[in-house]
């Protein structure tokens, strides 16, 4: 299954907001600039976050962007329904029926639903399991595992030292 850039965008604003731990709001300016990335496309990402719950937006000159729920809180499939709604990523056209083979087989043949469908069905299905048994603390403690002073760096990074 693929999703979009604003998936990985989102679940990276969600992880470095956590790690810069104060609770203040950081701008959208700030956020992207971590990362080298756009402020205009991110924005978009960070408001889908705020209408899902997952963000607060404060506004005003010192405004910007706060977690709305702890990261235990936070599933993966909950970042991706947020950004990329909750659409089937696959969707039968029910092409068997078309052309010169799809004329061949009789109608009864076209009783049961399409099997491409439903291996495609089962498998986002598993997908979509497995993103909602991962929040986003499991994907912090990875990344921490993997790099124990991340948190410093994107500190550091964002300019919070």
């Amino acid at each position: 299954m693929r999703t979009g850039k604003g998936v990985e965008w989102a679940v990276h604003t969600l992880l470095n907001l956590a790690w810069l731990g104060d609770g203040e709001p950081v701008s959208t300016a700030q956020l992207a600039a971590g990362h080298d990335l756009s402020a205009s496309y991110l924005n978009k990402q960070l408001q889908q976050l705020v209408k899902a719950g997952l963000l607060e937006s404060v506004p005003g000159a010192r405004g910007g962007f706060r977690l709305a729920l702890p990261l235990e809180a936070v599933s993966m499939l909950d970042v991706v329904l947020a950004i990329e709604g909750d659409e089937p990523l696959f969707r039968c056209a029910e092409i068997r029926r078309c052309g010169s083979i799809g004329e061949q087989v009789p109608e009864s043949g076209f009783s049961r639903p399409c099997a491409v469908n439903n291996a495609m069905a089962q498998a986002e299905t598993a997908w979509r399991r497995a993103l909602a048994e991962q929040c986003l603390a499991d994907v912090q403690a990875t990344a921490v595992a993997h790099t124990p002073a991340l948190a410093s760096y994107v500190k550091r990074g964002m300019g919070h030292d």
